[in-house]
């Protein structure tokens, strides 16, 4: 058996001149649980280049989803940045990751926190039933620098309450809050201070986190993995070991330990 599938480009979408996503073809062989992350890349001098991206569409759908930053000379990147429909990447077999709902205890409400690309993988979650059947409240909270990176947010706004069969729990339990950190917007400043000073908690007219009731799904960097994990421990919140050992919160380990 070959080591990569070949997978066809369907759609490329440039949000800005750093910020793409796309859409390939799905291998029918190909299983995962949403939050997963999955190999992908481009044959490069005869040998395959690599890199791990998140899924950002749910596990339902017969296409994947993905979303990327362009880096001027990112060794991978920098070429899939110019990939057009019809053309074709390479794909790994399987799908992991520690970034699932089922390792989070039972919970009333989940936080969703990301900034930048790391976005994706709850793109996969908020669109997947049984995010809205094991908790009463979710919140999305995604943190940029400008309002151009906001990825999808007229889909999360506008497109995803209307869905067939998932709109109505979307208009009744999800709270989409992005927040921009170097333009003006309706929210601005870090993720992490808007949860430490109470802000975020204000706007949305929530009650602010508690160990006991919250569950935390978080994806970023690794500096914002950090703090915000800090922070959680502090107000009691204890970390999922992974391999289905459920805890308070989540984080991609895989990309944490880079």
């Amino acid at each position: 058996m070959p080591a990569f599938d070949e997978v066809k480009i369907l759609d490329v979408y440039h949000w800005n001149d750093t910020l793409f996503s796309f859409k390939t073809t799905r291998q029918e062989s190909l299983r995962f649980r949403n939050g997963h992350f999955v190999m992908i890349g481009l044959e490069v001098n005869e040998k395959p280049l690599m890199r791990a991206y998140s899924i950002a569409s749910p596990n339902y759908e017969s296409h994947l989803e993905f979303l990327s930053i362009k880096v001027p000379n990112g060794s991978l990147t920098s070429r899939l940045q110019h990939i057009q429909p019809g053309d074709r990447l390479l794909m790994g077999h399987k799908t992991v990751g520690t970034l699932v709902i089922d390792d989070l205890r039972p919970g009333r409400r989940l936080f969703l926190f990301a900034t930048g690309t790391g976005l994706a993988p709850f793109m996969s979650i908020i669109q997947d039933p049984e995010t809205y059947e094991r908790f009463e409240t979710v919140v999305l909270i995604h943190g940029v620098r400008l309002v151009s990176e906001l990825a999808y947010a007229e889909f999360i706004r506008e497109s995803l309450p209307q869905h067939e069969w998932l709109g109505e729990m979307v208009r009744e339990q999800l709270i989409y809050y992005p927040t921009v950190t170097r333009e003006a917007f309706a929210h601005t400043g870090r993720l992490t201070t808007a949860i430490e000073s109470g802000q975020l908690f204000r706007d949305i007219e929530q009650p602010e986190l508690d160990a006991a009731t919250d569950r935390v799904m978080i994806c970023g960097s690794p500096a914002m993995l950090k703090e915000s994990a800090s922070l959680l421990d502090q107000r009691g919140f204890a970390i999922s070991a992974g391999a289905g050992e459920q805890g308070d919160y989540v984080i991609e380990r895989a990309f944490a330990e880079r």
